[in-house]
């Protein structure tokens, strides 16, 4: 408690009230001081609790986004992280690692506190088969990338054959998979004998009409075309220029 000097009628004086804002002046930089020591040193503990201490540490890796079957090899990519501060796991090179796995598309490597490294990947979807001039079936995704080599084609995936000895062009492959992508349901079911010699031709037979779909672009069209020139079951349907189809 703070003593004031008090005059006869009992009311402090103005010298002791300058007594006691001077005291109260004098502690002022001591208790700033305190604070930003105090300040200072919970800085210091939470840096050296999240990058040196094994509170936050990895304890379990989690694969998110792919079949039971395919997430613990992915989960053993994250393996040599554990015991790591998650603050200092290297998040990229972990999801270059994942993404060396052939079959994987796109992965995110996220830190889950307070001891989780979360690996979400998303799988290759297959988009065809090709099989090349050596006669290996080579599974496709949508971008073009040949990720796996099956001994049979996958149901619902179809199968593409290239007649190039040299085997498949970037080229050739973007006009098969536009083929691919352009047909609907219905008469992609119908389609056999689906063929790739070069990025401007691609053909495939539907029931007993054979179609030259040309290259790549103006697939709307194409398809258009295909589907009312099939309704009267000619042999051959030509709409590698659509603007002139051929039908006989």
């Amino acid at each position: 408690m703070t003593n004031l000097t008090t005059d006869r009628r009992g009311v402090p004086s103005a010298r002791g009230r300058f007594e006691d804002r001077a005291r109260r002046v004098r502690r002022r930089p001591w208790r700033r001081l305190a604070l930003g020591v105090l300040a200072g040193g919970l800085v210091v503990l939470l840096g050296w609790t999240v990058w040196f201490s094994t509170l936050l540490s990895v304890r379990q890796v989690a694969v998110e986004g792919l079949p039971a079957s395919e997430a613990p090899a992915v989960r053993a990519l994250g393996a040599d992280q554990m015991g790591r501060p998650l603050a200092r796991v290297d998040t990229g090179a972990v999801a270059r690692q994942v993404l060396s796995v052939k079959d994987i598309a796109e992965v995110k490597v996220l830190r889950s506190w307070p001891g989780t490294l979360t690996i979400k990947a998303a799988p290759r979807i297959p988009a065809l088969v090709l099989r090349n001039p050596q006669g290996q079936l080579e599974v496709v995704d949508s971008g073009g990338v040949r990720f796996g080599v099956v001994t049979s084609r996958p149901s619902g995936v179809p199968l593409v054959t290239a007649t190039a000895a040299s085997g498949v062009t970037p080229g050739a492959l973007a006009a098969a998979l536009s083929v691919v992508g352009a047909l609907p349901p219905d008469l992609a079911r119908a389609v056999t004998d689906l063929e790739v010699g070069s990025a401007n031709l691609v053909t495939f037979t539907v029931g007993r009409t054979q179609v030259v779909w040309g290259g790549a672009g103006q697939e709307e069209l194409k398809v258009r075309i295909v589907t009312t020139l099939l309704r009267s079951r000619p042999a051959l349907i030509d709409v590698s220029a659509p603007q002139t189809p051929v039908s006989r």
